[in-house]
């Protein structure tokens, strides 16, 4: 008896559950006064999301839309959490300071260790001006936030970083696209503010540069 071919019918079923897993971020929203932003999960020791870093930022600031940054430290990274814990300090003392340290981790990236993190955390605080306590998170208060941005990405279908939508406002669930290609966000940063309409003018400038977090 002859057997029929199965490698369509198996491409298909991984076809089909790979559109199933696809991450959702419609339970997100914008911040406030902004009709359309962008999201991304990242992790500090990603060699992509080093990459998308800096192409993120300046999209979104030529288009005038807020950037929200979730942390997702894969777990079998073995020194992102802790980065991203030291990256949660500086925002304590300015979200541009944080901001400026994700960015300056990504640039030394392929050099640093666990062995050496430590190092390098301390070269940018002196750098600015930051002293550095004995422990930055002594009651872990910084990790549970990140852990909550872990769950959150977890609970939304994460799969991989970075992982990067386009989110706009409405009443029901938040319309979104993920982004896989980074040349393509000013295009759907386009998209989605055609598909909910402008936001109120006194309110659209303020979110111009101002990084967002919902933790």
């Amino acid at each position: 008896m002859k057997l029929k071919p199965v490698w369509p019918a198996i491409i298909a079923l991984v076809l089909s559950g790979a559109s199933a897993f696809a991450a959702d971020a419609s339970s997100l929203k914008p911040p406030a006064g902004a009709q359309v932003a962008v999201v991304v999960f990242e992790d500090l020791e990603c060699p992509s999301c080093a990459k998308a870093y800096p192409m993120v930022w300046e999209t979104a600031n030529s288009q005038h839309v807020p950037v929200m940054l979730y942390d997702f430290p894969l777990r079998q990274h073995p020194w992102s959490l802790e980065a991203a814990v030291d990256a949660r300090y500086f925002d304590t003392k300015s979200q541009k300071l944080g901001d400026d340290f994700r960015g300056y981790i990504y640039e030394n990236q392929p050099n640093i260790t666990m062995q050496n993190l430590h190092d390098y955390v301390q070269k940018f605080g002196d750098e600015h001006q930051t002293p550095l306590p004995f422990a930055v998170d002594p009651e872990g208060k910084l990790k549970e936030k990140i852990e909550a941005d872990r769950s959150l990405g977890e609970k939304a279908g994460l799969v991989h970083t970075p992982t990067v939508f386009v989110i706009g406002r409405a009443n029901g669930p938040t319309p979104f696209v993920e982004v896989t290609d980074m040349d393509k966000l000013g295009q759907e940063i386009e998209n989605m503010k055609q598909k909910v309409g402008p936001a109120a003018p006194a309110k659209a400038a303020h979110t111009a540069k101002h990084r967002k977090k919902a933790s």
